[in-house]
């Protein structure tokens, strides 16, 4: 496994060019993994499956339920 003072020591036998590339792509990385997810609201989930329920009555829907609680 290799540990950060590994890596550290590999990297100061890098050029200074190289250095500076690695710090480009490091910072890079990191932009990436920082970005913000975007927030999903509930709200998308609206009428989603409406075609299931067409043409049911809810509340005959509601009492066959309840009806199946009690075996």
């Amino acid at each position: 496994m290799t540990t950060y003072q590994e890596v550290r020591r590999q990297v100061e036998n890098l050029t200074p060019d190289e250095q500076l590339q690695l710090l480009e792509d490091l910072a890079a990385i990191l932009r990436h993994r920082m970005i913000a997810k975007p927030k999903r609201n509930i709200m998308e989930l609206e009428g989603l499956g409406k075609e299931t329920w067409q043409g049911l009555d809810a509340q005959e829907y509601v009492d066959q339920e309840r009806a199946s609680w009690n075996g």
